[in-house]
């Protein structure tokens, strides 16, 4: 028996060693072979794409394919903190790094649970944002293990996250600059027949795009298009560009399901007291007693 388990170990990792050296990412149907599809309309005529989203990708992970991954703290929390296999969601399953920036993702990587003082100017160097409560940016936003939910009005379309209760503005009247650099960035958008293209820009220099240490610079431009397939099913679609980390433009593509449950409503993970203890007992003045409760 213990033979058995062994061959079908072996057999598996052949088999994902073979689909990871062809470079193959997830296959998304083709837009073409669903029905044509018309989405309502909002009472100011645009698609109403409206309600509660989410993402069942492994991407937050590792945005390219991978296989099962011990978490950082294997040795105290076992199976709890492990990751799923799965496929990758870019295009051609390779991100062009620059030369220098291969080594910076892997030091990203190796000090991606490196945690430092609330007060320590270097706390930004190491550690995964999502590990140390800040938000997520955009595209990571959209294939964390949360949902989402959009609104929409005549001006703006409003996404409010369920990690950590971020929201971002994506403003459809006229065009406005980035002015901060900000974790969620600016975006502007506009309607190209039934696709919601929407430009972000103005980022932080802090970015990561999932646990494995990809990453970008305050100079990261990523243009979205979301998509509507059915009632049900949304493309998502986002073009990177930064010149300052990559050799050249690369894309991201998923497909995000619509929550249509009864009850179906955002919960909130507030994780600031979560991490508190990580910020201020090297500080000395973390009181052990801090409620969680609202």
């Amino acid at each position: 028996m213990k033979d058995l388990r062994l061959n079908k170990r072996f057999i598996f990792l052949v088999i994902f060693s073979f689909y990871s050296v062809l470079g193959l990412a997830q296959e998304l149907p083709d837009q073409d072979l669903f029905p044509e599809y018309t989405p309502p309309r909002t009472p100011h005529g645009t698609p109403d794409i409206s309600g509660i989203w989410q993402s069942f990708t492994t991407a937050n992970w590792n945005i390219l394919s991978h296989p099962v991954q011990a978490g950082p703290f294997a040795e105290q929390s076992g199976a709890w903190g492990a990751g799923r296999a799965g496929y990758g969601i870019v295009e051609g399953n390779e991100l062009p790094y620059q030369e220098w920036a291969v080594a910076e993702q892997q030091r990203n990587y190796e000090t991606r649970a490196v945690v430092t003082a609330a007060n320590d100017p270097t706390r930004f160097d190491t550690g995964d944002p999502e590990l140390l409560c800040f938000r997520a940016g955009v595209p990571r936003a959209n294939y964390m293990p949360y949902p989402f939910q959009i609104f929409q009005t005549a001006d703006q379309i409003l996404i409010v996250y369920e990690y950590k209760g971020a929201y971002r503005t994506i403003y459809m009247d006229e065009e406005r600059p980035a002015l901060d650099a900000s974790w969620m960035g600016t975006s502007n958008g506009h309607w190209e027949g039934n696709t919601l293209v929407v430009d972000v820009k103005g980022f932080n220099e802090h970015t990561w795009l999932d646990r494995e240490g990809n990453f970008a610079s305050d100079d990261l431009h990523v243009t979205e298009r979301w998509t509507p397939l059915s009632p049900y099913h949304m493309k998502y679609e986002a073009t990177i560009e930064d010149p300052n980390v990559f050799t050249r433009p690369w894309k991201m593509s998923f497909i995000l399901y619509k929550h249509i449950e009864e009850n179906a409503e955002l919960k909130e993970f507030n994780c600031v007291p979560i991490v508190e203890p990580m910020f201020y007992k090297p500080l000395g003045f973390y009181e052990e007693d801090v409620s969680n409760d609202p």
